[in-house]
């Protein structure tokens, strides 16, 4: 199963696809999550040592293999390069496995506009493409606010794209924005999760003011949360509400995801 998570900056999507992740590792599936936000911190979330940490790097960095794969040094526009560079060994050459989880970081280009032809792009769409096409494993892409990385060659790859809110409107009102560009390109398979709810009235709102999306589940706002991070180790471990949430919500995605 191929899980997408993206939403709004700062609503939680690292919190999720952390939880999500472990939880499906848990119930002994081959996991790779992938992180491919600017600034990656799902390591930090998983709860990964620092000997681990230390060995990951965006591959969207990493100029001297995008320039070997793709004929051309990064940042440069225009030009030859190959727009399908040989991918298929870095999900396991540049990622680290720590209690079932491989973490790849993927990193994004930072385009200065839509429509960049340059040759970390290229790797990255390349490598993108090839992750939807692995098989007999769950994928956890925690991505940048948007759909940036999706295309039309490989959305039907994804079996779900979970849009994280918080239960405000303007938290709402980015979700609606992703669901039309998502429906957009033909991704229809969309669930909207509540994160940092602070009581039944919150999950009401949200309940309430959807943006046409159904409501997969909600993670409790919990102080603890930040302590994990400060204290650096897993989230999943440190606060078992949100352990517990994390299960039902697997539960239920595979089920509706089966269903489809």
């Amino acid at each position: 199963m191929k899980i997408a998570i993206t939403g709004k900056g700062g609503v939680g999507k690292t919190t999720l696809a952390a939880l999500l992740a472990q939880a499906y590792a848990d119930r002994g599936m081959q996991v790779l999550a992938v992180d491919a936000d600017p600034a990656p911190c799902l390591a930090g979330a998983l709860g990964f040592p620092p000997e681990l940490r230390a060995k990951l790097h965006p591959i969207s960095e990493m100029d001297e293999l995008i320039e070997e794969r793709t004929g051309a040094k990064p940042g440069s526009i225009g030009g030859f390069f190959t727009l399908n560079p040989r991918v298929d060994d870095i999900p396991e050459r540049f990622s680290v496995v720590h209690r079932g989880v491989r973490l790849l970081e993927m990193g994004s280009v930072d385009t200065g506009g839509s429509g960049c032809i340059c040759p970390e792009s290229a790797m990255l769409k390349t490598l993108f493409t090839h992750l939807l096409f692995r098989k007999d494993e769950m994928l956890i892409l925690d991505m940048y606010a948007g759909v940036e990385h999706l295309g039309r060659a490989t959305v039907d790859f994804v079996d779900a794209m979970l849009v994280v809110v918080e239960p405000t409107r303007r938290s709402l009102g980015t979700a609606a924005q992703i669901k039309k560009l998502a429906n957009d390109l033909g991704l229809t398979r969309l669930w909207l999760v509540g994160n940092k709810i602070r009581n039944d009235e919150e999950e009401r709102f949200l309940q309430e003011n959807t943006p046409g999306l159904p409501l997969l589940g909600v993670l409790y706002a919990d102080l603890a949360v930040q302590e994990a991070d400060r204290l650096g180790v897993a989230v999943y471990d440190y606060v078992p509400q949100l352990k517990q949430k994390a299960h039902e919500m697997a539960e239920k995605l595979s089920a509706v995801v089966q269903r489809a």
